[in-house]
């Protein structure tokens, strides 16, 4: 546990917020997720103050504030840069809707510990004398590593659906385990989740891929208590899944995934959906040959555009849609990496999202077969092209080749051929490299009414 001194000199404003509070005679508390930081040795993302001064109050005092909610006691603090939320001590009225309280009563701080959720998120610090004041048996339950609701568990998961998915993330970050009346609970209204917005849906469970320290047992976790259906039920149909044992030999697309997602290390948004889906085509292509062959044709397009659907379903932004969904079609273009000439390795690692692609195959490989040669490869060429100071223009642009009669198509086909002779450094100059062009296309472009026609240059094989 680190000294409140220590907490001083990481967030000396958020001291002065209290110390104002208490000067005037507000009672001024840290409280929730940032005491329980502070208790297990991790560094506060932020500080929350809890005091019986009322938002009105809390205004007064402070040159800079915004009403965040002022409906449910909760002022933010400007310091400097620094924001702060001061809420008022409250205990909340009914809740309709799953999310929000209908309204709050001004409260003590040990009725504004027993509406929230877990017990390590109800403690106080009083910041002055450094007591840690516990109604909620959270300080035990950090010891042992528990979650736990306050009170009835169905209680705290009715007031807000969305209690239930940050039980598990909590669990998944903090390596703790769920108390089993808290399991349950959520077991049972696990349906519920499907009433709130899939934008808090989505936020927490992208929170939970990519903090979590092994993501793939976050993702059991939630589908042990049922909230893996509600979130993304296409995932459930990787179990059972099974594939080549030559090249699978740790068995079933879902035991592959998990692995996967077991062996990131704080990935980002885009790396860990990628992970998470990059098969979730397989089922759905699975053949076996009479021979007992299993195969998956096409199981990454496929999957790409069920990634996609899903994406699109859970409101992530077109940007991150596409980003995610051209790993998970692109991921099986590496086995094509050995055939490639030097300048089509060069383009591929030139990709603005090679180092989650690279990632992705790498954590692939070390989850199957443990072949990690062709990553091992790219890495070397990636290196290679990063002491560059970087790919160079092409030579050979769109109007030198409609100046040699090309059109449609054959203009960029023969442009990519260019660039590719370009960076293998088979020419000197441009204009040793067009008088190659001209002369390779030159029996090709046949004019016809003074219009050349289109044609299908012959190409290396290409990705």
């Amino acid at each position: 546990m680190t000294a409140v001194s220590e907490l001083r000199k990481l967030y000396p404003s958020a001291f002065r917020v209290s110390e104002t509070l208490r000067a005037a005679g507000f009672e001024a508390l840290f409280a929730g997720g940032c005491v329980r930081d502070w208790l297990l040795g991790r560094v506060p993302k932020d500080i929350d103050v809890a005091s019986n001064a009322t938002p009105e109050e809390v205004e007064g005092l402070f040159e800079r504030t915004h009403a965040l909610g002022r409906a449910f006691g909760v002022i933010q603090v400007m310091m400097g840069e620094e924001a702060f939320e001061v809420t008022t001590f409250r205990r909340d009225l009914a809740y309709s809707d799953g999310r929000r309280p209908e309204g709050i009563v001004p409260s003590t701080p040990e009725e504004d510990a027993r509406r929230r959720d877990f017990s390590i998120n109800g403690l106080f610090l009083d910041p002055v004398s450094g007591e840690v004041i516990d109604f909620v048996g959270g300080r035990e339950d950090l010891k042992h590593g528990i979650i736990r609701a306050i009170g009835d568990p169905l209680d705290r998961f009715r007031e807000d659906h969305l209690r239930m998915l940050r039980a598990v993330r909590f669990a998944a970050v903090l390596g703790f385990e769920m108390e089993e009346d808290t399991r349950a609970a959520i077991r049972t209204r696990a349906a519920d989740l499907g009433r709130i917005s899939v934008e808090r849906i989505r936020t927490e469970f992208v929170r939970l891929l990519t903090e979590s320290a092994r993501a793939g047992d976050a993702v059991e976790l939630l589908d042990r208590c049922g909230l893996l259906e509600q979130i993304l039920p296409e995932f459930l149909d990787l179990r059972g899944c099974e594939q080549p044992p030559e090249w699978h030999p740790e068995g079933d697309v879902w035991t592959h995934t998990v692995m996967m997602l077991n062996e990131l290390t704080c990935p980002s948004p885009r790396l860990a959906l990628a992970v998470l889906l990059h098969d979730i085509g397989k089922p759905a292509t699975r053949t076996v040959d009479a021979d007992g062959r299993i195969r998956f044709m096409g199981h990454a397009q496929v999957g790409a555009r069920m990634a996609g659907a899903w994406m699109r379903r859970m409101k992530f932004s077109n940007a991150l849609r596409e980003e995610v969904t051209g790993l998970v079609d692109r991921h099986m273009n590496f086995m094509n990496v050995k055939q490639m000439r030097v300048a089509t390795r060069k383009r591929f690692v030139a990709s603005p999202t090679i180092g989650d692609e690279l990632e992705l195959h790498r954590v692939d490989c070390l989850c199957s077969n443990g072949i990690t040669e062709t990553y091992e490869i790219l890495q070397q060429v990636r290196k290679a092209v990063e002491a560059e100071e970087a790919l160079p223009e092409p030579w050979v642009n769109g109007r030198d080749l409609v100046g040699l009669g090309l059109k449609g198509p054959a203009v960029g086909k023969w442009k990519r051929r260019a660039y590719d002779e370009q960076l293998e450094g088979r020419f000197e100059s441009k204009e040793a490299l067009m008088g190659w062009v001209r002369g390779m296309t030159s029996d090709e472009c046949r004019m016809s009414n003074g219009e050349c026609v289109e044609f299908e240059p012959r190409m290396d094989t290409d990705l």
